[in-house]
């Protein structure tokens, strides 16, 4: 079974920054694709950023220019810099690989178990 382990939410003050980490816990043929997603209280979950196996990122317009999104494949870990913070970036935070668990499977998601980011104002 893959399990994906985030860390680094928190508590900070608006206009500070968290670093969010991904690891995985075995080892998987190829990684595809490496997200971030959040979800805050009362709405569904979105996608924050992606990084491709070759590292080609894209970012929602609402993280573009404040957040980064970082990836290793080698080492089956992602990470999320998020910077200059508000208060409407509250939400839980999830990881999610795409992956080839072994050679000549089909590729399928997992996600990691959330990490709670607040904000306060």
């Amino acid at each position: 079974q893959v399990q994906l382990v985030e860390s680094g939410g928190g508590l900070v003050q608006a206009g500070g920054s968290l670093r969010l980490s991904c690891a995985a816990s075995v080892t998987l043929f190829k990684i595809n694709t490496m997200d971030w997603y959040r979800q805050a209280p009362g709405k569904e979950r979105e996608l924050v950023a992606t990084i491709t196996s070759s590292g080609s990122t894209s970012y929602a317009d609402f993280v573009k220019g404040r957040f980064t999104i970082t990836g290793d494949n080698a080492k089956k870990t992602a990470s999320l810099q998020m910077n200059s913070l508000s208060p409407e970036d509250t939400a839980v935070y999830y990881c999610k690989y795409n992956v080839h668990r072994w050679y000549g499977t089909t590729a399928r998601d997992y996600w990691g178990q959330g990490t709670q980011v607040t904000v306060s104002s």
